[in-house]
Protein backbone atom coordinates (compact mmCIF):
# COMPACT_ATOMS: atom_id res chain seq x y z
CA UNK A 1 0.00 0.00 0.00
CA UNK A 2 1.20 3.37 -0.41
CA UNK A 3 2.59 5.67 2.10
CA UNK A 4 0.55 8.53 2.72
CA UNK A 5 2.64 11.78 1.61
CA UNK A 6 0.07 14.72 2.08
CA UNK A 7 -2.63 15.33 5.01
CA UNK A 8 -5.01 18.32 3.54
CA UNK A 9 -7.09 19.03 6.90
CA UNK A 10 -10.21 21.56 7.30
CA UNK A 11 -10.66 24.02 9.57
CA UNK A 12 -13.45 25.11 11.21
CA UNK A 13 -15.02 21.60 13.40
CA UNK A 14 -11.93 19.83 12.25
CA UNK A 15 -8.68 21.22 13.27
CA UNK A 16 -10.12 24.23 15.55
CA UNK A 17 -12.67 23.81 18.75
CA UNK A 18 -15.97 25.21 18.96
CA UNK A 19 -14.71 28.12 20.03
CA UNK A 20 -12.09 28.68 17.62
CA UNK A 21 -8.45 27.50 19.13
CA UNK A 22 -5.81 25.20 18.17
CA UNK A 23 -5.46 22.72 21.06
CA UNK A 24 -1.76 22.08 22.13
CA UNK A 25 -2.55 18.64 20.91
CA UNK A 26 -3.37 19.72 17.51
CA UNK A 27 -0.33 22.13 16.92
CA UNK A 28 1.71 18.91 18.20
CA UNK A 29 0.18 16.92 15.87
CA UNK A 30 0.97 18.97 12.58
CA UNK A 31 4.70 19.69 14.17
CA UNK A 32 4.67 16.01 14.07
CA UNK A 33 3.77 15.92 10.32
CA UNK A 34 6.57 18.52 10.10
CA UNK A 35 8.74 16.44 11.53
CA UNK A 36 8.36 13.08 9.54
CA UNK A 37 10.65 14.79 6.97
CA UNK A 38 12.58 11.11 6.08
CA UNK A 39 8.45 10.19 5.20
CA UNK A 40 8.14 13.75 3.33
CA UNK A 41 4.66 14.11 4.40
CA UNK A 42 3.26 17.73 3.56
CA UNK A 43 0.98 19.38 5.72
CA UNK A 44 -1.43 22.14 4.23
CA UNK A 45 -5.37 23.33 5.32
CA UNK A 46 -8.32 24.42 3.27
CA UNK A 47 -11.37 25.92 4.43
CA UNK A 48 -14.64 27.80 3.54
CA UNK A 49 -12.85 30.30 4.92
CA UNK A 50 -11.84 33.72 3.59
CA UNK A 51 -8.03 34.07 3.09
CA UNK A 52 -8.04 37.04 5.55
CA UNK A 53 -9.70 34.95 7.69
CA UNK A 54 -7.07 31.96 7.46
CA UNK A 55 -4.05 34.25 7.93
CA UNK A 56 -3.56 33.79 11.87
CA UNK A 57 -3.31 29.60 11.47
CA UNK A 58 0.20 30.66 9.07
CA UNK A 59 2.51 30.84 12.03
CA UNK A 60 1.29 28.37 14.58
CA UNK A 61 1.20 25.41 11.72
CA UNK A 62 3.75 26.90 10.41
CA UNK A 63 2.25 26.16 6.78
CA UNK A 64 5.03 25.85 3.98
CA UNK A 65 2.52 24.28 1.46
CA UNK A 66 -0.01 26.81 -0.40
CA UNK A 67 -3.75 26.71 1.25
CA UNK A 68 -7.06 26.99 0.57
CA UNK A 69 -9.48 29.49 0.92
CA UNK A 70 -13.34 30.08 -0.45
CA UNK A 71 -13.45 26.17 -0.01
CA UNK A 72 -10.47 25.99 -2.40
CA UNK A 73 -11.77 28.31 -5.07
CA UNK A 74 -8.61 30.54 -4.09
CA UNK A 75 -5.10 28.84 -3.47
CA UNK A 76 -2.31 31.43 -1.28
CA UNK A 77 1.07 30.75 -0.15
CA UNK A 78 2.60 31.36 3.26
CA UNK A 79 3.61 34.57 2.35
CA UNK A 80 -0.10 35.47 0.95
CA UNK A 81 1.02 35.36 -2.51
CA UNK A 82 -2.02 34.49 -5.18
CA UNK A 83 -1.03 30.94 -6.32
CA UNK A 84 -5.21 30.45 -8.36
CA UNK A 85 -7.85 32.70 -7.97
CA UNK A 86 -11.59 32.42 -9.30
CA UNK A 87 -14.25 34.51 -8.93
CA UNK A 88 -18.50 34.17 -9.06
CA UNK A 89 -19.46 35.63 -12.62
CA UNK A 90 -20.81 38.77 -11.73
CA UNK A 91 -24.70 37.71 -13.35
CA UNK A 92 -24.61 34.47 -11.30
CA UNK A 93 -23.16 36.34 -7.81
CA UNK A 94 -26.36 38.94 -8.81
CA UNK A 95 -28.84 35.74 -8.97
CA UNK A 96 -27.68 34.25 -6.11
CA UNK A 97 -28.46 37.33 -3.88
CA UNK A 98 -31.60 37.60 -5.27
CA UNK A 99 -32.30 33.71 -4.23
CA UNK A 100 -30.93 34.74 -0.90
CA UNK A 101 -32.92 37.52 -0.19
CA UNK A 102 -36.37 35.22 -1.12
CA UNK A 103 -35.38 32.84 1.73
CA UNK A 104 -35.24 35.59 3.88
CA UNK A 105 -31.55 34.82 5.34
CA UNK A 106 -28.71 37.33 6.08
CA UNK A 107 -26.17 37.90 2.79
CA UNK A 108 -22.39 38.28 3.18
CA UNK A 109 -19.96 38.92 0.18
CA UNK A 110 -16.03 38.65 0.86
CA UNK A 111 -13.95 39.64 -2.03
CA UNK A 112 -10.07 38.91 -1.47
CA UNK A 113 -9.44 41.38 0.61
CA UNK A 114 -13.03 42.10 2.11
CA UNK A 115 -16.17 41.20 4.31
CA UNK A 116 -18.93 43.02 2.73
CA UNK A 117 -22.28 42.91 4.35
CA UNK A 118 -25.77 44.99 5.15
CA UNK A 119 -27.08 44.23 8.27
CA UNK A 120 -24.24 44.79 11.30
CA UNK A 121 -26.90 42.95 13.46
CA UNK A 122 -27.33 39.68 11.70
CA UNK A 123 -27.11 36.77 13.87
CA UNK A 124 -23.81 35.39 12.98
CA UNK A 125 -22.05 38.60 12.05
CA UNK A 126 -20.63 38.50 15.46
CA UNK A 127 -19.59 34.86 15.70
CA UNK A 128 -17.79 35.67 12.16
CA UNK A 129 -15.86 38.38 13.47
CA UNK A 130 -14.78 36.55 15.92
CA UNK A 131 -13.85 33.38 13.70
CA UNK A 132 -12.43 34.68 11.00
CA UNK A 133 -10.25 37.67 13.25
CA UNK A 134 -11.52 40.31 11.09
CA UNK A 135 -14.38 43.46 10.96
CA UNK A 136 -17.06 43.91 8.08
CA UNK A 137 -17.50 46.42 5.97
CA UNK A 138 -20.98 47.75 5.83
CA UNK A 139 -22.07 48.75 2.07
CA UNK A 140 -25.90 49.70 1.21
CA UNK A 141 -25.92 47.51 -1.93
CA UNK A 142 -23.66 44.37 -3.34
CA UNK A 143 -24.03 45.72 -6.75
CA UNK A 144 -20.79 47.29 -7.11
CA UNK A 145 -19.37 44.61 -5.62
CA UNK A 146 -20.73 41.65 -7.99
CA UNK A 147 -17.54 41.87 -10.46
CA UNK A 148 -15.37 40.79 -7.26
CA UNK A 149 -17.18 38.05 -5.51
CA UNK A 150 -15.12 35.61 -4.50
CA UNK A 151 -17.83 33.88 -1.96
CA UNK A 152 -21.51 34.57 -1.11
CA UNK A 153 -22.76 33.52 2.04
CA UNK A 154 -26.09 32.93 3.51
CA UNK A 155 -26.32 32.49 7.32
CA UNK A 156 -29.25 31.44 9.15
CA UNK A 157 -30.39 29.91 12.17
CA UNK A 158 -32.92 27.68 10.76
CA UNK A 159 -30.74 24.54 9.49
CA UNK A 160 -33.81 23.36 7.59
CA UNK A 161 -34.09 26.23 5.82
CA UNK A 162 -30.78 26.12 4.30
CA UNK A 163 -30.69 23.14 2.93
CA UNK A 164 -34.36 23.82 0.95
CA UNK A 165 -32.30 26.99 0.25
CA UNK A 166 -29.44 25.12 -0.84
CA UNK A 167 -31.47 22.87 -3.36
CA UNK A 168 -33.11 26.04 -4.64
CA UNK A 169 -29.37 27.80 -5.24
CA UNK A 170 -28.33 24.59 -7.02
CA UNK A 171 -31.30 25.09 -9.25
CA UNK A 172 -30.70 28.60 -9.94
CA UNK A 173 -27.17 28.36 -10.52
CA UNK A 174 -26.21 25.55 -12.24
CA UNK A 175 -23.33 24.68 -13.03
CA UNK A 176 -21.95 28.73 -13.09
CA UNK A 177 -21.31 28.23 -9.46
CA UNK A 178 -20.97 25.78 -6.72
CA UNK A 179 -23.42 26.17 -3.63
CA UNK A 180 -22.94 24.10 -0.32
CA UNK A 181 -23.01 24.20 3.13
CA UNK A 182 -20.13 24.94 5.22
CA UNK A 183 -21.68 25.17 8.71
CA UNK A 184 -25.39 24.11 9.48
CA UNK A 185 -25.74 27.80 9.84
CA UNK A 186 -23.72 29.05 6.50
CA UNK A 187 -24.43 28.09 2.93
CA UNK A 188 -21.93 29.05 0.79
CA UNK A 189 -21.55 30.00 -3.15
CA UNK A 190 -18.15 29.71 -4.88
CA UNK A 191 -17.04 30.01 -8.22
CA UNK A 192 -17.44 26.82 -10.41
CA UNK A 193 -15.99 24.13 -10.56
CA UNK A 194 -13.35 24.28 -7.74
CA UNK A 195 -14.17 22.72 -4.47
CA UNK A 196 -11.76 21.28 -1.69
CA UNK A 197 -11.34 18.28 -4.33
CA UNK A 198 -9.82 20.59 -6.85
CA UNK A 199 -7.71 22.13 -4.42
CA UNK A 200 -6.19 18.54 -3.03
CA UNK A 201 -5.70 17.42 -6.59
CA UNK A 202 -3.56 20.95 -7.44
CA UNK A 203 -1.58 20.11 -4.50
CA UNK A 204 -0.96 16.77 -5.09
CA UNK A 205 0.11 17.83 -9.15
CA UNK A 206 2.52 20.60 -7.07
CA UNK A 207 3.75 17.22 -4.71
CA UNK A 208 3.62 14.83 -7.55
CA UNK A 209 2.04 12.34 -5.32
CA UNK A 210 -1.35 10.56 -6.06
CA UNK A 211 -4.68 10.32 -4.63
CA UNK A 212 -3.39 6.93 -3.48
CA UNK A 213 -0.83 8.32 -0.62
CA UNK A 214 -3.18 11.39 0.79
CA UNK A 215 -5.23 11.68 3.63
CA UNK A 216 -8.01 14.29 4.08
CA UNK A 217 -9.67 15.54 7.09
CA UNK A 218 -13.10 16.73 7.82
CA UNK A 219 -16.56 17.54 9.03
CA UNK A 220 -19.18 18.91 6.97
CA UNK A 221 -20.52 18.39 3.10
CA UNK A 222 -18.14 20.81 1.61
CA UNK A 223 -15.46 18.52 2.89
CA UNK A 224 -16.79 15.38 0.81
CA UNK A 225 -15.07 16.07 -2.43
CA UNK A 226 -11.63 16.15 -0.73
CA UNK A 227 -13.02 12.83 0.85
CA UNK A 228 -13.49 11.66 -2.50
CA UNK A 229 -9.71 12.70 -3.82
CA UNK A 230 -8.13 10.58 -0.70
CA UNK A 231 -7.52 6.71 -0.32
CA UNK A 232 -7.43 8.26 3.41
CA UNK A 233 -10.21 10.13 5.03
CA UNK A 234 -11.35 11.08 8.46
CA UNK A 235 -14.87 12.18 9.31
CA UNK A 236 -14.75 14.27 12.68
CA UNK A 237 -16.84 12.31 15.21
CA UNK A 238 -18.63 16.19 15.31
CA UNK A 239 -19.79 15.56 11.90
CA UNK A 240 -23.28 14.02 10.63
CA UNK A 241 -23.97 10.27 10.04
CA UNK A 242 -23.62 11.03 6.19
CA UNK A 243 -20.65 12.25 6.34
CA UNK A 244 -18.95 9.75 8.78
CA UNK A 245 -20.71 7.03 5.99
CA UNK A 246 -18.89 8.65 3.53
CA UNK A 247 -15.14 8.78 5.12
CA UNK A 248 -12.79 5.77 5.27
CA UNK A 249 -12.27 6.61 9.34
CA UNK A 250 -14.11 7.82 11.67
CA UNK A 251 -12.13 10.10 14.52
CA UNK A 252 -13.16 11.71 17.72
CA UNK A 253 -14.67 15.01 17.59
CA UNK A 254 -12.62 18.21 17.78
CA UNK A 255 -14.10 18.96 21.12
CA UNK A 256 -11.58 15.66 21.79
CA UNK A 257 -8.48 15.99 19.90
CA UNK A 258 -10.24 14.45 16.82
CA UNK A 259 -7.33 15.76 14.22
CA UNK A 260 -4.80 14.81 16.93
CA UNK A 261 -6.05 11.63 16.71
CA UNK A 262 -6.46 11.34 13.20
CA UNK A 263 -3.04 12.37 12.77
CA UNK A 264 -1.57 9.82 15.24
CA UNK A 265 -3.24 7.02 12.89
CA UNK A 266 -2.15 8.41 9.40
CA UNK A 267 1.67 8.64 11.66
CA UNK A 268 1.07 4.74 12.72
CA UNK A 269 0.99 3.44 9.10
Amino acid sequence: MTAIKLVVSDVDGTLLTQDKRITDAAREAVAKLHAANAANIGFTIVSSRPTIGMTFLIEPLALSLPFGSFNGSSIVDPSLRPVVQYLIPAETARRAINLLEQFGVDIWLFTTEQWLIRNFDGEYVAHEQRAIKHDPAIVGSFAAHLNRACKIVGASSDPELLVRCEAAMRQAVGTEATAVRSQTYYLDITPPGHDKGTFVAAIEARLGVSPEAVATIGDMQNDLPMFARSRMSFAMGNAVDEIKRLATHVTASNEEDGFAKAVEVILAG
